[in-house]
């Protein structure tokens, strides 16, 4: 039994395959959907904002843009959680980086007009598992308030 688990201890840990490792604009493209699904509805106007995010931030053409959203809808759909997609944009992106990655959440969420509880829920959870503070969530979310209001840009 002890040269069993000894074994066990000593083999190598399997590497991690390439195709684990969301690309960093597929996993923010995750992250958009959740949020936009995080209410049970899928609004047009939400689609259409994740869609233009992630055309303008990837710089992606109208296919391109397509296929991302159909692998994601699909990724997101097979994973249990989202820590591989947090994880991921974490890796990526420095604290100013993801805060502007919260903004395109708080604008998903707004895109209908309201916040609902799940939603409030999921961006709360998202912005723990970006390790942002409680206080760059609310710049964020003041910031795309003020932007929806026309005050800002």
């Amino acid at each position: 039994m002890l040269k069993r688990l000894k074994n066990l201890l000593t083999q190598p840990l399997p590497e991690v395959k390439k195709a684990d490792v969301p690309s960093l604009t597929l996993a923010v493209c995750v992250l958009l959907l959740e949020i936009a699904r995080a209410d049970e509805e899928f609004l047009s106007e939400e689609e259409q904002h994740v869609i233009r995010t992630m055309k303008v931030r990837f710089s992606l053409s109208d296919e391109e843009a397509d296929e991302l959203i159909e692998r994601a809808t699909q990724v997101r759909e097979e994973s249990l959680d989202l820590w591989k997609f947090t994880n991921r944009v974490n890796e990526a992106l420095d604290q100013e980086q993801k805060r502007k990655v919260l903004e395109e959440v708080w604008r998903v969420i707004y895109a209908d007009g309201s916040l609902d509880s799940h939603e409030d829920y999921l961006v709360h959870k998202l912005a723990n598992l970006l390790n942002l503070q409680h206080s760059e969530l609310i710049e964020a979310k003041l910031a795309v308030l003020k932007e929806i209001k026309g005050e800002g840009s």
